[in-house]
């Protein structure tokens, strides 16, 4: 059997700093906050009320949500719980390919990203591995900015 491997080529790109940091690593240069806080939990039903204030109460709690944290956790939004497994499996699939397939592959308009390419010192890594989905207004607002006025 032959393992393939799914994770980047982490040493390769980052050696550089690697060597060239002056600083020797200590654990305490590498403490880890451990202050953990729930993500904002939404209830999207409060968009469907027949309630106007209600549907504004959600969308501010998204507001809120969006400017505060970045991103929230979202309950009753109507996706099945069979599409929410194949979709689960789907990106079990995709993570678990080979890094040589995952970055060659032109999914998602070559979309694929991993590590922290702003990272200068050791201090600064972070692991990180995703497929960026960009949305339909992120496309229209490039648009929008390439075009002539």
């Amino acid at each position: 059997m032959v393992l393939v491997e799914s994770s980047p080529p982490l040493t390769r790109d980052y050696i550089k700093i690697l060597q060239q940091y002056p600083k020797k690593i200590t654990h305490e240069s590498t403490r880890v906050c451990e202050t953990f806080e729930a993500l904002p939990l939404i209830d999207l039903r409060g968009l469907t009320r027949d309630d106007e204030g209600e549907r504004a109460k959600c969308a501010l709690e998204i507001v809120r949500a969006s400017s505060e944290w970045g991103f929230f956790q979202v309950v009753n939004h109507g996706v099945s719980p069979k599409l929410l497994s194949q979709m689960r499996r789907e990106q079990i699939e995709l993570f678990n390919a080979p890094f040589s397939r995952k970055s060659t592959c032109g999914l998602l308009n070559n979309s694929y990203r991993w590590g922290t390419p702003t990272a200068t010192s050791p201090d600064n890594f972070s692991w990180s591995e995703a497929f960026h989905v960009p949305s339909q207004r992120s496309r229209t607002r490039r648009a929008m900015r390439s075009s002539p006025l």
